[in-house]
């Protein structure tokens, strides 16, 4: 997904994985998405540039649907998952 220039997506809860490194943020999410309800959006805040990768792979096999993933000005990565 592209860069979001605009207004980020409204979301229930956040996961902050700042200073983390694979595998622990995407840990971090299947525990996080266990304690959510279907239709909430997490929203997601990593330093891993492997997030870039992993987590579209989180949502496409759990079936969750990636509303948005950006790079905010703090250099993070931002992530708005859609629970399925």
């Amino acid at each position: 997904m592209a860069d979001n220039t605009g207004t980020l997506p409204s979301f229930d809860a956040v996961l902050d994985t700042t200073g983390l490194y694979c595998p622990e943020p995407i840990m971090l999410m299947h525990n996080k998405v266990r304690d959510m309800t279907s239709g909430q959006v997490l929203k997601v805040i990593a330093t891993d540039p492997a997030t870039t990768r992993d987590v579209p792979k989180f949502c496409q096999f759990l079936g969750h649907e990636l509303l948005e993933q950006n790079t905010s000005s703090e250099n993070n990565y931002l992530y708005f998952i859609r629970l399925a």
